[in-house]
C-alpha cells in the first residue's frame, strides 16, 4: 500500500496535525473543507451558498492536486450547522456535482471550525 500526502497552496493549509489529502490505492481522502478563502485564510463571507460555492472550489483545488476532480467523486459527508440551510446548500452543491452523483450523507452539527456554516469531506476515485 502506496500511500501519498496531497498539499496545495490553491486550498486552505492545514491548521493541525491533518493533511488537505492523502491518495492510496486509487483513491483520494480529502479533509473536511470549510470556505476558507486560500489566499486570505479568513472565512468566505456571506450566506450558506456562497460558504458552499467556497467548499466546492476548495474541494476541487485538493482533488486536482490528486490528479482528481470532482467528476470523480463517490462519497461525500456534508456537515451543516443549521439543516434549515439544507434547500440552499443543495442548490449551490448540485451546480459543482453535475453528473454521476455520489453518495451522500448530510448532518446538522452544533458548531464547525470558525464558525463556518458548512463543511464537506469526499473520497474521489483516481481517474
Amino acid at each position: 500500500m502506496q500511500r501519498e500526502i496531497i498539499a496545495t497552496v490553491n486550498a486552505p493549509a492545514a491548521i493541525g496535525p491533518y493533511s488537505q489529502a492523502v491518495k492510496v490505492n486509487g483513491f483520494v481522502f480529502t479533509a473536511g473543507q470549510i470556505p476558507l478563502v486560500p489566499e486570505t485564510g479568513k472565512l468566505v463571507e456571506g450566506d450558506i451558498t456562497a460558504q458552499t460555492n467556497q467548499v466546492m472550489r476548495n474541494l476541487q483545488a485538493v482533488l486536482t492536486a490528486a490528479g482528481s476532480g470532482l467528476e470523480n467523486v463517490i462519497k461525500t459527508t456534508v456537515f451543516l450547522q443549521d439543516m434549515n440551510h439544507f434547500t440552499a446548500f443543495n442548490q449551490e452543491y448540485a451546480r459543482h456535482i453535475i453528473d454521476n452523483h455520489p453518495a451522500r450523507s448530510t448532518v446538522e452539527v452544533a458548531r464547525l471550525p470558525l464558525g463556518a456554516l458548512v463543511e464537506i469531506e469526499a473520497i474521489a476515485l483516481l481517474p
